[in-house]
């Protein structure tokens, strides 16, 4: 995530407060001063008017209707401010909603866990037949602790797809194996080109770990360098993964 604007509900909340506060002072400040200066007219309109006495009324009760209106004024200023905060948190609730669903919905949309075993057993197999070499990368998505927050990790796991997916190439296919866990298979590659790939998708993922304030661990293991058969694979990615999807009975056993 690069720099999302966090809507601070307690400043809109107390900038309003501020508001009413200068509002109500402002119809006391007006009234008092015309209700001083009507009182110092009112003798010269109705008790001793000098000159025409109507035109000095209706100048008086002009000046009152405009003292009303200006106080009417004020407290419907008041009104539309309460109203414009009120859309803006529904217009920002709504956005939030909208991003949380899209959120959702892509990370629905990406291979899983039984997607994955079956593709890193196909090219496990196509890599030991024709001798090829093969990388896989794991990222684990760590909430920061200590930091207060509480971040959604849909959101989080939506901005790590999205900065892998920009890092990749057309070869090469991003897993979600676990709410927190992402698993990438990079085909033909060996440990130093799995290294600069994997170095690419630490530096694209700055972004979100400030962003959301959390820590990723990344790990990236080649065949034949760092396993030298299946079962070896198979147990690197088991143990990043929760019981119950690492070792599951529908997970099936890579072949060798």
């Amino acid at each position: 995530m690069s720099g999302v604007a966090v809507l601070n509900r307690e400043e809109l909340d107390k900038l309003e407060r501020r508001e009413l506060q200068l509002t109500i002072l402002s119809v006391v400040f007006v009234l008092v001063l015309a209700g001083g200066l009507a009182a110092f007219m009112y003798p010269l309109v109705f008790v001793h008017p000098e000159g025409n006495k109507w035109t000095m009324r209706v100048a008086f009760f002009g000046f009152c209707a405009l003292v009303l209106l200006f106080v009417g004024y004020l407290l419907e200023r008041q009104r539309t401010v309460h109203k414009l905060k009120q859309h803006i948190l529904a217009e920002v609730e709504r956005n939030v909603a909208l991003r949380h669903q899209a959120n959702v919905d892509l990370l629905g949309s990406m291979p899983d866990a039984s997607q994955f075993w079956d593709r890193l057993t196909m090219e496990f197999r196509r890599a030991k037949t024709m001798q090829k070499t093969l990388s896989l990368i794991l990222l684990k998505v760590n909430k920061g602790s200590g930091s207060g927050r509480n971040p959604d990790m849909s959101a989080v796991g939506s901005a790590c797809a999205k900065a892998m997916s920009r890092r990749l190439r057309p070869t090469d296919c991003i897993f979600r194996l676990s709410p927190e866990v992402f698993g990438v298979v990079l085909p033909e590659t060996d440990w130093q080109n799995g290294k600069l790939i994997s170095a690419r998708l630490q530096q694209e993922l700055q972004g979100a770990q400030t962003g959301f304030g959390v820590s990723f661990e990344v790990n990236i293991y080649n065949y034949p360098g760092d396993v030298v058969s299946a079962h070896e694979m198979e147990d690197l990615v088991k143990s990043l993964l929760p019981e119950q999807q690492g070792w599951g009975a529908s997970v099936p056993a890579l072949a060798e």
